[in-house]
């Protein structure tokens, strides 16, 4: 059985690697696909709004399109978790890949405002909400199916390799956008991309999906961990809020909510600042994400091994208090004019990225190795997804902090907030590094020493244990 056998001997199963690379694929379209309504169909919101309409108007459709995803992945985290935990974490991955494989090309066909009025916008609602079902189903399967199959030396490495997806995605679809805009024009609702440019960048993530579909059948088999662990007849998202386990997705709840808010500032609110206060345009705008997006995805491989050496709750803590210190201080300097030239603002919205969002590449691992194979879909799929929603409303959050302050500096505000939640989320919780993920039940105390299992990296811990 390799893949429990190469968490003891460090090596890494021909088995492993492909389920390796089969959660990387699977985030990377996930993230593609994910990125579609924001940055392809921006240039192209007209099909779907009715002509004339105000920017009253605009926004809230732009919001029901954004918010239909984000409500379904939790949803989608709660199904296969459920399917994932029972069934095995295959099935799940293939059943949720399909699933927004299908959805998005279906999304493709959709007629337009001009065309069948509302209906049109309501089935691009609901078509992302069905999306976002599928999209949250995919990583709570895949990630754990890949990660049982890791050597414990080589987790946190691995684990980041797999969330490398999410920006190289980004960075993709910014420049085949930019690309596809450069070749079709989006000038006014009679335009070649707004009548049916945007459709291509649908049609390739729905083609990817079901792709990766056809290659996982044929190359990843099922995790031997999942397979060989004795089955409860209790439902996992039951079991995941009973005693020990509810108080581990509690803490993991506190600590993905300092994170999600933390990169709210950054993934939604900074792109607009830099706009506004800085003054770029939306072209430099995008190659400036782009370039930082690429350099986290290098961030990210850094992060995973540092966790490796020192663990992955003091790398928690350190994050924290990076974000709630100097990322507002780096904040500042852009919204405030302080960096002037290009230059300078490309530095500090790189040194951003990095400090807030670097924080992601553990994630995945932590998370995992926090629940026992019987949860462990379920723990990780909810935990990731459900702590996304209270962040969400960060607009209100800035609103009402604009009666104190001017509204380009709230943002400060909420990564402080953020990174004091992601403080207290890894003080409550266990060091997890060494967890041993062939565990079936709770083997360990409600928190554990900082400096647990901080033996040299690239060697397992001999006292490998299960956090709960």
């Amino acid at each position: 059985m390799t893949d429990i056998t190469a968490k003891h001997d460090g090596k890494t199963s021909r088995q492993g690697r492909k389920a390796l690379f089969g959660a990387w694929a699977g985030l990377w379209v996930d993230m593609f696909d994910v990125y579609l309504p924001i940055i392809v169909l921006a240039p192209a919101a007209a099909y779907f709004e009715p002509e004339g309409a105000s920017d009253s108007t605009r926004q809230i459709i732009t919001a029901l399109v954004f918010s239909a995803t984000l409500l379904g992945r939790p949803l989608g985290a709660v199904i296969f978790g459920h399917i994932s935990d029972r069934t095995g974490r295959r099935r799940a991955s293939m059943i949720a890949l399909t699933g927004f494989g299908v959805a998005t090309l279906a999304i493709a066909c959709l007629p337009g405002y001009q065309t069948i009025g509302l209906v049109g916008t309501l089935a691009l609602i609901f078509l992302r909400f069905i999306d976002g079902i599928f999209l949250g189903g995919q990583y709570t399967a895949a990630t754990p199916l890949a990660l049982e199959q890791s050597p414990g030396s080589q987790r946190g490495l691995f684990g980041a390799v797999i969330m490398t997806g999410f920006p190289l995605a980004y960075c993709t679809i910014a420049l085949f956008t930019f690309g596809l805009l450069k070749i079709v024009p989006a000038h006014g609702l009679d335009s070649p991309y707004v009548l049916w440019g945007w459709r291509i960048p649908f049609i390739v993530g729905g083609l990817l999906a079901l792709g990766l579909v056809a290659w996982y059948s044929r190359n990843v088999h099922e995790s031997d961990v999942w397979r060989e662990a004795p089955k409860s007849s209790t439902p996992p998202v039951l079991e995941l809020f009973r005693k020990g386990n509810l108080r581990g997705f509690l803490q993991v709840f506190t600590l993905m909510s300092g994170l999600w808010l933390a990169f709210n500032m950054i993934g939604a609110v900074l792109p607009g600042e830099l706009k506004r206060s800085a003054g770029l345009s939306d072209v430099r705008v995008t190659m400036l994400l782009v370039v930082a997006y690429a350099l986290l995805a290098v961030a990210y491989l850094g992060a995973g091994l540092l966790s490796q050496r020192i663990g992955r709750r003091p790398f928690f803590i350190i994050t924290g208090l990076l974000t709630a210190t100097a990322a507002p201080a780096l904040y500042t300097l852009i919204v405030s004019r302080t960096a002037s030239s290009y230059a300078m603002i490309m530095l500090v919205t790189v040194a951003l990225v990095i400090v807030v969002v670097s924080t992601f590449g553990v994630v995945t691992t932590y998370i995992i190795e926090r629940f026992h194979v019987s949860v462990r879909s379920s723990g990780y799929g909810l935990g990731y997804t459900a702590a996304v929603i209270v962040p969400a409303f960060y607009v209100f959050y800035q609103t009402a902090l604009a009666d104190l302050m001017p509204m380009k500096y709230t943002p400060v505000v909420l990564l402080v907030v953020g990174g004091v939640l992601i403080v207290c989320g890894a003080a409550l919780g266990p060091e997890t590094r060494g967890a041993d993920l062939t565990s079936t039940g709770s083997q360990m105390p409600d928190t554990g020493s900082i400096l647990a299992s901080t033996g040299p990296p690239g060697r397992e811990d001999p006292n490998d244990r299960q956090v709960q």
